[in-house]
């Protein structure tokens, strides 16, 4: 066995120096990885500790009989090894994403044989049910297993990187106008038209809506805290830390809540409940039926109730409203992000640019 220094490029594209071994048995010659920089010490390591026992298991026959596990095999273990620092909420999308999309198709490959044209295969198996926005999606998903059993030793190279994601076509963003608000509220039944007054006049995200309690609504000073959301059956906290904010209550969206008050007030329990008298498991339920409904009997065309959110952000800047407020009724994580998505949106007043320069 020999020990040899390579220079790779790592993931952001620098040359770094790492250290190999390279050695023949049985007539083929064999290059490993380490797994270690190239530096001094690294080297006496390498050679007084590392070399011996590499020696040693191939002389025995013990360094071929390491089982590589399937990526199936291994993704519980990276599952479990994210579970205490990913959302319950995530954790779940990645679960759902990997048992549909992933499983079925590549879970029985073995890790150190998945090559590149297994990916490329898999991605056009997967496309033809999913958009590339949410074929990227599910691709986290799978990287984050790669680079776990990278981090493992358990394979040398990830190959994902070498297969290229579709570009994939940008959302466009389609607000209702306020006469279609109205139009939406009027068509609609009984507490649902005080839910959708409640996205439209607030930009709350669905599983903030859903999550909202009586207890997170101040009547007096007008002010609604978001503490947590739910989706799939999970309660959690929000999308991120500064969605853990306190918004105002505008006076359009007052006499909706007063409403609602009246119909599930009383059980001092989340504003909206389903059936059962509970919370609603998903947006889902909301979407599918009474949502899908309503558009379907004012004549509009279909947009996901998401868009009650953009709604809400394009019409406060088309009418001059400050950005800083809109962002953080929205609970984005600063006014940058919102003048991202909005821009085109902000009032601009109608005067001549420039003129200072003809002065």
């Amino acid at each position: 066995m020999k020990i040899y220094v390579k220079k790779v490029k790592n993931s952001k594209g620098k040359i770094k120096e790492s250290l190999w071994i390279r050695f023949t048995h049985d007539g083929k010659l064999y290059r490993k990885p380490l797994g270690l920089d190239n530096s001094k010490a690294n080297m006496r390591l390498a050679k007084n500790e590392i070399l011996p026992t590499m020696q040693i298991k191939l002389l025995n026959g013990e360094f071929f009989n390491k089982q590589v596990p399937t990526i199936d095999e291994y993704s519980q273990i990276s599952f479990d090894i994210h579970s205490s620092t990913r959302k319950a909420t995530t954790q779940n999308d990645y679960r759902i994403s990997y048992e549909k999309h992933i499983k079925p198709h590549i879970g029985n490959k073995r890790l150190d044989s998945l090559k590149v044209r297994d990916i490329a295969l898999w991605q056009n198996k997967v496309l033809e049910t999913v958009s590339p926005r949410r074929l990227k999606n599910i691709r986290a998903v799978l990287s984050t297993i790669i680079q776990d059993a990278l981090r493992d030793e358990i394979i040398t190279r990830n190959p994902l990187p070498l297969v290229k994601l579709p570009r994939a076509e940008k959302v466009e963003i389609s607000p209702f106008s306020i006469k279609e608000i109205f139009q939406i509220l009027k068509k609609s039944q009984c507490q649902f038209k005080n839910f959708y007054a409640l996205g439209f006049f607030t930009g709350m995200r669905s599983g903030e809506m859903i999550g909202l309690r009586w207890e997170d609504i101040n009547f007096e000073k007008k002010e609604i805290s978001i503490k947590r959301a739910i989706k799939m059956g999970v309660i959690s906290t929000p999308k991120t830390l500064s969605s853990i904010r306190d918004i105002d209550i505008i006076d359009s969206l007052m006499p909706y809540l007063k409403e609602q008050h009246q119909i599930t007030g009383e059980s001092n329990s989340y504003v909206f409940l389903n059936n059962q008298g509970e919370n609603f498991y998903d947006i889902k339920r909301i979407r599918n039926t009474h949502w899908t409904k309503v558009l379907k009997d004012c004549g509009l065309e279909y947009r996901p109730i998401y868009h009650t959110r953009h709604t809400f952000a394009t019409i406060m800047l088309e009418n001059g409203e400050d950005i800083l407020w809109v962002s953080n009724m929205l609970g984005h994580t600063d006014s940058t992000m919102t003048l991202s998505r909005y821009a085109k949106y902000i009032k601009r007043e109608d005067k001549k640019r420039a003129t200072f320069l003809e002065k």
